[in-house]
């Protein structure tokens, strides 16, 4: 079995780290490579000629090469599946699909979140500014949608994938001191501290 997981230098993108932890849950062992995004190096070859869409992450499985996280996780789930290996998406059909409805929306909705909370924010400085009016109906949005999903340390009775997706896009806020409710913040602190994602947080270069 070869695995080699493409991310961002910087190990900033949201979507890296969701492939990231998918392959540490699921206890496969994996090849790290990165690509500078800020060079351009994603539009040359030879990850251009590589990866379909020229964006991270991007996955070589013995030969196979597939890009867009969810896919990425959703493929790994299916080729090293429960029990042998951890499962990141629940296997009940309805929950399974409620997580990927859940990554669907962070993916393609909230951007004037992820605009004016980039994930810089998140990994390396906290935004100064306040939310836009936009931002903050954005982040109403959010909390809105998190307080009816999360009711405990998890998304469901056990840890998924979302739930790592979901902690990020909290973690927009809360590190810049945005308001969000207490119960968010605790969920969002208990994925910050899983050990996958604690790897990832070693990885980020320091400024």
């Amino acid at each position: 079995m070869s695995l080699t997981l493409y991310v961002d230098s910087q190990f900033t993108s949201p979507y890296a780290l969701s492939v990231f932890v998918t392959l540490k849950e699921k206890g496969l062992p994996f090849e790290l490579k990165t690509v500078d995004l800020d060079a351009g190096a994603n539009l040359e070859p030879p990850f251009r000629d590589l990866a379909l869409t020229a964006r991270v992450p991007a996955l070589v499985h013995n030969g196979f090469v597939l890009t867009e996280s969810s896919a990425i996780s959703e493929y790994l789930d299916e080729v090293f599946p429960a029990p042998e290996y951890h499962a990141v998406l629940p296997r009940n059909a309805q929950r399974r699909a409620l997580a990927r409805q859940v990554q669907a929306w962070l993916r393609s909705d909230l951007m004037p979140i992820r605009q004016e909370r980039s994930t810089i924010t998140v990994f390396y400085e906290p935004a100064t500014q306040p939310l836009s009016p936009a931002a903050r109906a954005a982040a109403d949005k959010l909390v809105r949608a998190a307080s009816k999903l999360v009711d405990g340390p998890s998304l469901f009775t056990r840890w998924c994938v979302a739930d790592t997706d979901l902690a990020v896009m909290l973690m927009r806020l809360i590190k810049s001191g945005d308001e969000v409710p207490q119960k968010l913040k605790d969920y969002a602190e208990a994925q910050w501290q899983r050990a996958p994602v604690q790897e990832w947080l070693a990885l980020v270069p320091k400024k």
